[in-house]
């Protein structure tokens, strides 16, 4: 369906252009640009979207991208904190090493 969608307008610009008229070259390529109907910005539903450091305390008002950021972050330090609690942390060698070897 979408195919034949696409034929007929490019068949409808291909008879518009070279249908004889008296306009000037520059009116007939305004002509044959395609006008993008509903793509633009107009009506926002809803609040609009602010940065996540303008508010912090609405992550519903974030803007999407930032509530990734945030969220991806807060889950990298809960998994690492995590981590590092229950590892215990490196301990150091040598000070074994040389307690071992001075006795």
């Amino acid at each position: 369906m979408a195919a034949w969608v696409a034929a007929a307008r490019q068949a409808a610009s291909l008879a518009r252009f070279s249908s004889p008229t008296s306009m000037t070259s520059a009116s007939q390529g305004a002509k044959l640009i395609q006008r993008r109907g509903l793509a633009g910005g107009g009506d926002h539903h809803g609040p609009a979207k602010v940065n996540c450091w303008q508010d912090p305390m609405s992550p519903s008002l974030w803007k999407e991208e930032h509530f990734v950021i945030v969220s991806l972050s807060g889950w990298g330090l809960l998994i690492f904190g995590g981590y590092k609690m229950f590892s215990g942390g490196k301990k150091e060698k040598k000070d074994e090493i040389v307690a071992q070897a001075s006795h």
